[in-house]
């Protein structure tokens, strides 16, 4: 083999990894751009009332069966768990603890963040993406209409302030599984396992977890609403958009918690 070709090869592959890293950085900054564009006109009118009550609405009450589901069961096995390993040690009064501290903390926040992804995400991205496939959005230019305002601003804005309602109900959801199940089968006393709950928890846990909620539901209207206003190439283009918005909205939920979470309580 002539040495050219393993330098020809490792050429090539640095040029790909090269373009591959300047189209994310196009990416980042035009999702960046598009963001700062929607939140911007939060504050300047007119404001579409009827558009943000319906976008809030799918967020923060029809996403209240999947998410209130999710979370009494998430609180139940959490219960059970903890109950299995603390019972090798005798520490099984600290199951309570560590159902209301991982609820609150992180598993509200972040479960109902991924559920409400692949049920608002997508639906924010088919919509929009559907009409920019049928020329809908620039009808709405063309009777003079900014499509920012009219779109994306009420979903993201329902986002910001759906999650947090959304997260809270989570929350106390959560703890009644692990109340159910610290009560019922693991024969915890109603008064010692609500004591031991209310004791251990603090402002600052339910405080994270419901920033964490605001940012969680930003990220989903983002990605759901940026997927679809940029779909291309038709029906095949909106299910790839919607397959995009899902996808990136469960990462970025996952990075955020981490970055978040070393935000709160790193010492």
């Amino acid at each position: 083999m002539s040495p050219a070709v393993p330098a020809r090869l490792a050429q090539d592959g640095l040029a790909a990894l090269g373009r591959a890293a300047l189209d994310l950085c196009r990416t980042v900054g035009a999702v960046v751009l598009f963001a700062l564009q929607g939140l911007s006109h939060v504050v300047r009118p007119p404001f579409h009332p009827k558009l943000f009550l319906r976008a809030f609405l799918e967020v923060a009450y029809f996403s209240l069966p999947v998410v209130g589901l999710t979370a009494v069961f998430t609180g139940m096995v959490l219960a059970l768990q903890s109950y299995s390993g603390f019972s090798r040690f005798g520490a099984e009064g600290a199951v309570a603890n560590v159902v209301v501290l991982s609820i609150t903390r992180e598993l509200g926040p972040v479960l109902a963040g991924l559920m409400v992804s692949g049920r608002i995400g997508a639906a924010f991205a088919a919509e929009i993406g559907t009409m920019r496939v049928t020329d809908q959005i620039d009808a709405l230019t063309t009777l003079s209409t900014d499509p920012m305002k009219y779109l994306v601003t009420p979903r993201l804005l329902a986002g910001i302030l759906g999650m947090p309602l959304l997260v809270i109900v989570a929350d106390v959801l959560g703890v009644m599984g692990g109340y159910l199940i610290g009560t019922l089968k693991l024969g915890f006393s109603s008064g010692s396992y609500l004591r031991a709950t209310l004791d251990f928890l603090q402002v600052m846990d339910v405080v994270s977890g419901l920033v964490k909620a605001a940012v969680f539901g930003f990220v989903v209207a983002l990605m759901g609403t940026w997927c679809g206003y940029t779909s291309r190439g038709g029906a095949q283009g909106v299910g790839s958009a919607t397959t995009t918005a899902v996808v990136a909205s469960s990462i970025l939920i996952l990075a955020l918690d981490y970055v978040l979470t070393e935000a709160f309580f790193a010492r």
